[in-house]
């Protein structure tokens, strides 16, 4: 019986192709989890917890609420928008040796999604309210600027960045001017069956006080798909490997939980 020479390599792709199947399906749901500019409602819970700041024995934490809704082109804005708001509820040290726990400001930005093809790129205004029910837990100053993001997806993950900057322009005159900026950088690697890699530690630059501090994050999660729906829990370490001035982070467990709807 002869048998056909292309036999051993239709039993091989029987078994490999649906592994490839499922790693691409893996990834392809932890992008969309990840990726923020993804077009899809969000709700993210999502916690930084410092232990220990710089040449104090005090500590800070802060729970942000999140959600995120994409908005259709229309005929006035023919691109899609992402409307992304963000409140914390903060732990911060009070002037009587204590602690201040409540709402802090709310933070609204409206992306434009300019590129969708390869690397994505949007830019957007922004503008932060002073809700703080504590002076300690916020600015008290009405703040605006911009925002933009670029992201380059595969299937091997997402490699990109968050940037915004924002000055003062209103709210209490007793609170000193604020203007600051932020460099968040997206590296995200996948791992089988939905585990990946990440590092996403947030560079802050308080320009009006001219102080910073740079932290570097590595950590891990999983994102799975429950019906129509992408959960994505993950806990990343961040350590500051660079700061300038006093009662900055040391080093912050960055954890949370992100649920993505009908994607």
């Amino acid at each position: 019986m002869l048998r056909s020479p292309l036999a051993p390599a239709s039993m091989l792709a029987v078994f490999v192709l649906p592994a490839f199947s499922a790693l691409a399906d893996n990834a392809d749901t932890a992008n969309k989890s990840n990726n923020p500019l993804n077009l899809a409602p969000g709700a993210n819970l999502q916690d930084y917890y410092t232990p220990k700041l710089y040449d104090s024995n005090v500590h800070t934490n802060d729970l942000l609420l999140r959600g995120t809704l994409p908005i259709a082109p229309s005929d006035f804005i023919g691109v899609p928008q992402l409307l992304r708001a963000t409140l914390p509820l903060s732990t911060r040290p009070d002037p009587h040796h204590g602690y201040s726990t409540g709402i802090g400001d709310l933070n609204l930005f409206d992306i434009f999604l300019l590129k969708t093809d390869g690397v994505q790129l949007g830019i957007g205004p922004q503008i932060t309210a002073p809700t703080a029910e504590q002076d300690e837990l916020g600015t008290g100053k009405w703040q605006a600027g911009l925002a933009a993001i670029a992201i380059d997806s595969s299937p091997r993950g997402l490699l990109g960045a968050l940037v915004q900057y924002q000055s003062s322009f209103a709210g209490d005159h007793d609170r000193a001017h604020v203007e600051s900026a932020t460099f968040q950088p997206f590296i995200i690697h996948n791992l089988p069956k939905g585990w990946y890699l990440r590092s996403t530690g947030t560079w802050t630059f308080d320009l009006k006080n001219d102080t910073h501090y740079i932290p570097i994050g590595l950590g891990a999660g999983k994102a799975w798909k429950t019906g129509s729906n992408i959960f994505n829990a993950f806990v990343e370490p961040q350590w500051t490997v660079a700061r300038k001035g006093d009662g900055l982070p040391q080093f912050t467990v960055f954890a949370g939980i992100n649920v993505t709807f009908g994607k």
